[in-house]
C-alpha cells in the first residue's frame, strides 16, 4: 500500500493511493497515519479494504508528511561508500547517528526555508524507514519485521551550522523545513528488496545525485539492529539512512550550495517523488 496524508498543514487527513494512482480518503477508516496505524495488524486491516470503494479526492492537493507525530527522527551519517569517498571521510566502523528535530518535518513539496545567515544549505536524497512495532535488542535477521514501510526524505543540511558552530551535526540538520518527508509511506511488502532501490536528486533540472541503496555501508537491517541495542525503537520513529554522492558540499573544485529560488526534485524507486522550492527566511 501507499499511505499518505493530505490537506492543509496541521489539518491533514489520512489517504491511500489506489492502483490507478488516484488519491482516496481514508479518514472514515483511521484517524491518521500515525503510530497506532503502523502495526502489522492495522496495516493488514487496511490492506483488505477495497480502495475503489473509498471516496476519491479530486483536484490538486497538498501532501503532508506521510507520518504524523514522529517520535524520534534519527539519521545515519556517511552511510554510502561513494558519498564517504567524495567527502574524504573514512568508512565508519559503526553507523554514525545524529538526530534531526521533528519540528523540521514538512510535506514533500513544501518550501525549504534557508535560515537567516545561511550560506551553505545543501541537499541530500535519503531512504526513510518508518518503524511499525516496538523493538529492542533486535537481531539483523528480524529487524525488517519491525518496519511499517519506507519513504523519501530530503535531509536538508546547513553545512556551516553543521560543522563550524561547535557541537553536533544536529545544529545544521534541524532548521525549520529541513525534513521534507513523503509523499507516501510505502509498506514493506510493496517495496520488496529495500537494498536495491535507485535514487536521484536534481537541482534546477540538473542531475546532482545518482545512487542506489545497494551501496549502503550499513544495511537498513543493520542500522535498525544497531540502534535497538542502545534504545527502544517505537512505532512512528523514523530513520533516515544516509545519502549517495553528489551533494553540493562534495562538488569540485568548489562546493555549490542552494540559493533562494532553486528547485530540488528528489525520487526513490517505488517510493515516489518530492519537489521543493528554496526561499530565504524573512
Amino acid at each position: 500500500m501507499k499511505l499518505c496524508r493530505f490537506g492543509a498543514p496541521g489539518a491533514e487527513k489520512p489517504g491511500l493511493i489506489d492502483h490507478n494512482g488516484d488519491l482516496r480518503d481514508l479518514s472514515a477508516e483511521v484517524a491518521d497515519i500515525a503510530a497506532e496505524t503502523l502495526s502489522d495488524k492495522s496495516l493488514e486491516i487496511l490492506s483488505k479494504l477495497d480502495p475503489m470503494a473509498l471516496p476519491k479526492v479530486d483536484g490538486p492537493v497538498r501532501y503532508g508528511p506521510c507520518v504524523a507525530g514522529i517520535g524520534k527522527f534519527m539519521c545515519i551519517g556517511l552511510n554510502y561508500s561513494d558519498h564517504a569517498a567524495e567527502t574524504g571521510a573514512d568508512i565508519p566502523e559503526h553507523p554514525i547517528l545524529f538526530m534531526k528535530a521533528t519540528s523540521a518535518v514538512v510535506g514533500p513539496d513544501d518550501d525549504v526555508v534557508m535560515p537567516r545567515g545561511s550560506t551553505h544549505t545543501d541537499w541530500e536524497v535519503e531512504l526513510g524507514v518508518v518503524i511499525g512495532s516496538e523493538c529492542k535488542y533486535v537481531s539483523e535477521e528480524d529487524a525488517l519485521n519491525h518496519v511499517a514501510g519506507y519513504c523519501v526524505i530530503n535531509d536538508v543540511s546547513e553545512r556551516h551550522f553543521q560543522t563550524k558552530l561547535t557541537g553536533q551535526w544536529t545544529k545544521g540538520k534541524s532548521c525549520d523545513t529541513f525534513g521534507p518527508t513523503g509523499p507516501w509511506l510505502v509498506t514493506r511488502d510493496e517495496v520488496g528488496d529495500v537494498q536495491n532501490l535507485a535514487m536521484h536528486c536534481d537541482v534546477n533540472g540538473k542531475r546532482m545525485q545518482t545512487g542506489n541503496t545497494n551501496t549502503m555501508i550499513f544495511t537498513v537491517a543493520q542500522c535498525i539492529s544497531h540502534l535497538s541495542q542502545m534504545f527502544t525503537l517505537h512505532p512512528g520513529d523514523v530513520i533516515s539512512t544516509g545519502t549517495p554522492p553528489g551533494v553540493g558540499m562534495g562538488i569540485k573544485p568548489e562546493p555549490v550550495y542552494l540559493k533562494a529560488g532553486d528547485v530540488m526534485e528528489l525520487s526513490i524507486e517505488k517510493l515516489g517523488s518530492q519537489r521543493q522550492t528554496v526561499r530565504a527566511d524573512d
